[in-house]
């Protein structure tokens, strides 16, 4: 049987939004990078209760190795941004122009997420 007032209500569904699909940003460390690097800290971790003092000097090594990893890669960024604009012609580059400086600000603001 067909309900009328059921008919006249409004959808029980969501209205249909447009998906927005965002590309992951690229990782600033390689997976062997990163996994070195995350190696290192678990096994300061694991040996903290048997050698604390080493473990720690552990750790502060795996921490300056990110460091130093992050600070390669974000340089190497960097360089990169800056020759995809560098010596280009403003107004005939003006998309290349754009895409750089969102580039700039996504970098930028997922350094100051963290």
């Amino acid at each position: 049987m067909y309900d009328q007032a059921r008919a006249q209500q409004p959808s029980d569904r969501p209205a249909h939004r447009p998906e927005h699909h965002f590309a992951a940003p690229d990782p600033l460390l390689s997976p062997d990078e990163r996994d070195a690097v995350l190696l290192r800290l678990r096994q300061a971790i694991n040996a903290f209760a048997e050698t604390p003092r080493q473990a720690l000097e552990e750790a502060e090594g795996a921490f300056d190795d990110a460091v130093a990893h992050l600070v390669n890669a974000l340089a190497e960024r960097r360089r990169a941004l800056h020759d995809s604009w560098q010596d280009r012609d403003a107004a005939a580059q003006a998309e290349e122009l754009r895409l750089a400086l969102r580039q700039y600000r996504d970098v930028t603001q997922r350094l100051l997420r963290t």
